[in-house]
């Protein structure tokens, strides 16, 4: 099993939250894509104002790798408005895979519409420009129905919107990485939830990402039935190592 080419590298940390300059920054940026063009990732994620920079490194390298961004993150609670324009910007810089934040307080709230319309709207921007579309649904914010009702959601727009060869672009995935729990709680993805997504999302496939450290975690997540792991170790999880970082 080439776990490789299961793994999203990611680095989404601003220069303030990295506590670094802007500089100092966008030299782990750079050295993250490097990284991940040496490697073998499946993917590179990174921030969206660092599109261009991945775009123009890959080129000049003649590589193969991914370039992912986030939209609306981490909190996912902008007006759709917001969202679409981000969208299309990231798809103008080139970006391969488009990972939006649902807006996950919305649909705690009650406001199923809302979600469903982003939703919709998203993933048709996405898909109409062959992108790759993943909704994070910030497992950690919601209970078990939630995460399950969240799932099947996701899973009803598409399924009623789109035809069955885009299915497999269009996942749920678990988590930002970037969310605060209580008590050190685990933020992202479980083997629980992860197994509540799997079975309520399908057939759309299901990322894990947030709390996958090990090799030994990518090969049970893998086994279950995941496609795709985001971690900020890849590295070191696809050389069989341990990580104690969040994301």
């Amino acid at each position: 099993m080439n776990v490789k080419q299961y793994l999203d590298s990611t680095y989404l940390k601003t220069a303030s939250q990295a506590g670094l300059s802007e500089a100092e920054n966008t030299l782990v940026v750079k050295n993250a894509i490097e990284e991940a063009i040496r490697e073998g990732f499946k993917l590179i994620m990174i921030r969206p104002e660092q599109v261009v920079l991945a775009k123009e490194m890959i080129h000049k390298a003649n590589s193969t790798l991914l370039i992912g961004t986030v939209i609306d993150f981490p909190e996912g609670d902008s007006d759709l408005e917001s969202k679409l324009k981000e969208a299309n910007k990231a798809i103008e810089d080139g970006a391969d895979d488009l990972d939006f934040v649902c807006n996950y307080k919305a649909f705690k709230e009650g406001d199923v519409d809302l979600v469903r319309q982003e939703i919709l709207v998203g993933t048709q921007i996405g898909l109409a420009s062959n992108k790759t579309v993943k909704w994070i649904i910030e497992v950690a914010a919601l209970n078990d129905t939630q995460i399950i009702q969240l799932s099947a959601l996701i899973k009803n727009v598409v399924m009623s919107h789109f035809k069955e060869e885009n299915y497999a672009s269009v996942f749920v995935k678990s988590s930002t990485g970037f969310y605060k729990t209580e008590n050190d709680l685990p933020n992202g993805a479980t083997l629980p939830t992860i197994i509540m997504m799997l079975e309520n999302a399908s057939p759309l496939p299901v990322k894990a990402a947030g709390g996958v450290r090990s090799y030994q975690d990518a090969i049970e997540m893998i086994r279950l039935g995941v496609k795709r792991i985001g971690t900020s170790a890849a590295k070191t999880i696809a050389d069989g190592g341990n990580t104690s970082n969040q994301y």
